[in-house]
């Protein structure tokens, strides 16, 4: 599926008439220059744990985005693995100047675009959700997620940079999965990125979930499916999504784990410095690229403040009891069986 939309670059008088805006002011110049750039969302179907195979999923999309004339093509967040709660998930670690960075640059210099996902990495005895960012001259810039989410605590830990990178063209923001629900994180890039990129491998409850669970699942989807639109509203840059789809099966984190059937939710997008959205695909549309061109560099008025609060939209009591359990039992996990991984892996002929 390839949707491509043109965004017209006009003056702040036109622009501010046709949207009847009333006096608002012009967008504030961010980059040294701003650029309409052509960017490029993939959704995967990875195959859960399977890293070679992703990674030559991930090569054929980025080829099919950069065709269709992308300037910055965004996988998604673990894009060599997806993630689930299963012993399998081990194996998706790779050292952090490994394969899955390989990729990424020799596609970078071979289109002379730029190329960006996340995958579980090993760097200094232990393992981060990092995203590399490649550029064509071979020059990499790299994110680690903040922090886990539920049973992702059992195979990374937390990074500690602030998610601004600086670039050839100017400060751009990165945010994984959940980082676009946290306001700490609109509020270290605001006023200081042209553009976001987010990837995300958000699951939904599972098939066999009791009665009521159909309310739960409504809520998840549009919590994501509004993220990408209310970080550009509050940060007014474009942001591009790029997200999974597909069926897996894992295991539940908890004291007895019992098979966990689900799928991840899809909700790839394109959204302009207004919230406006230029090009999506759902779950129900499976993998493919979705492409358009956004202005970057320029940051339009914010259509939203940052709430007064940890998260951009409240979340019930259930579901933080459940947050900060599955934290705990995931970073007992971490510390008891992924760190002896890490270690092993470490000091061994590993697959890089």
């Amino acid at each position: 599926m390839l949707q491509s939309v043109r965004i017209l670059v006009v003056t702040a008088a036109a622009l501010l008439a046709a949207c009847d805006w009333g006096a608002e002011p012009p967008p504030e110049p961010i980059w040294p220059e701003a650029q309409t750039i052509r960017v490029a969302a993939i959704q995967m179907k990875a195959e859960f744990g399977e890293v070679e195979r992703n990674l030559a999923r991930s090569e054929r999309l980025v080829r099919e985005a950069f065709e269709q004339g992308a300037d910055w093509v965004i996988l998604p967040e673990f894009f060599t693995s997806a993630i689930a709660f299963h012993p399998k998930m081990l194996d998706a670690v790779r050292p952090s100047d490994g394969k899955p960075l390989e990729l990424l640059v020799s596609l970078a210099r071979e289109y002379e675009g730029v190329v960006g996902g996340s995958f579980l990495a090993l760097r200094d005895g232990s393992s981060y959700n990092m995203f590399a960012l490649a550029f064509p001259d071979g020059q990499t810039v790299f994110h680690d997620k903040d922090e886990p989410t539920l049973w992702e605590n059992s195979y990374y830990i937390g990074g500690n940079d602030d998610g601004v990178v600086e670039t050839p063209v100017g400060p751009v923001g990165v945010a994984l999965c959940a980082e676009m629900f946290r306001t700490r994180t609109a509020r270290r890039m605001l006023r200081r990125v042209g553009l976001v990129l987010t990837g995300s491998c958000w699951w939904t409850v599972p098939g066999d979930a009791p009665e009521g669970a159909e309310r739960v699942d409504r809520a998840n989807r549009a919590l994501l499916r509004l993220a990408p639109q209310k970080m550009a509203q509050m940060l007014g840059v474009p942001v591009v999504h790029a997200s999974h789809s597909g069926s897996f099966e894992g295991l539940t984190l908890s004291d007895e784990p019992r098979p966990y059937r689900s799928h991840y939710l899809g909700e790839t997008q394109i959204v302009d410095g207004t919230g406006r959205v230029l090009a999506r695909m759902n779950y129900e549309d499976g993998e493919g690229v979705i492409v358009a061109e956004v202005q970057s560099g320029l940051m339009w008025s914010p259509r939203a403040s940052v709430p007064d609060d940890i998260w951009i939209r409240a979340l019930p009591l259930w579901f933080v009891e459940k947050w900060r359990r599955e934290a705990q039992l995931g970073a007992e996990y971490y510390r008891t069986t992924t760190v002896p991984y890490l270690a092993r892996m470490a000091t061994s002929r590993t697959p890089r």
